[in-house]
């Protein structure tokens, strides 16, 4: 054996029966789960116990985070936007019309992660008017995230039914 067909048995382009990809898809939702609008659940959780200087902080952060993000989609927002549809469009061509696997695993990942995307813009621009404080804010902050994990259960489980039923109707695995 050398060390070209080793290298490739490691790394593996076939999406759905890849140790690596469901590595990557694990990591990725754990990511997006935990940073909500850019503020760490932990700092989330923690403002709600405890409404003192967490707190403060919390409120901080989000402001910071809002601004960013409504100076970040007032600036080049369209151009995000046509960025993100043609690459997703891309992958779905890719993917579904030609057949390529790693098209179809990215495309499995990054829809649902515009759709949190589009979620934390849209909220930001809700902070933005209505500036939430204190409990209220720890609730939307707390709510988001629930949506974001339901999302990723939803995307995890229907990219493991499609990468099964993809490994299981090809002839032999090829």
């Amino acid at each position: 054996m050398n060390w070209n067909d080793a290298i490739f048995q490691i790394i593996n382009l076939d999406t759905f029966s890849n140790v690596w990809y469901w590595l990557a898809v694990a990591v990725t939702w754990s990511v997006a789960c935990h940073w909500i609008m850019g503020v760490p659940f932990d700092m989330i959780y923690r403002a709600k116990r405890d409404a003192g200087n967490a707190a403060t902080d919390l409120e901080a952060l989000v402001a910071i985070n809002v601004r960013r993000l409504t100076t970040i989609t007032d600036i080049a927002g369209l151009w995000i936007m046509g960025f993100a549809a043609f690459v997703l469009s891309g992958l779905l061509m890719a993917g579904f019309y030609y057949g390529f696997e790693m098209a179809q695993g990215l495309f499995c990942l990054g829809l649902p992660l515009t759709l949190t995307g589009l979620i934390s813009l849209r909220q930001s621009r809700v902070f933005a008017v209505k500036q939430p404080t204190g409990a209220a804010l720890t609730t939307k902050l707390l709510r988001m995230r629930l949506l974001f994990q339901v999302i990723a259960m939803m995307s995890i489980f229907a990219t493991a039914m499609y990468g099964t039923y993809r490994n299981l109707s090809l002839p032999l695995g090829f």
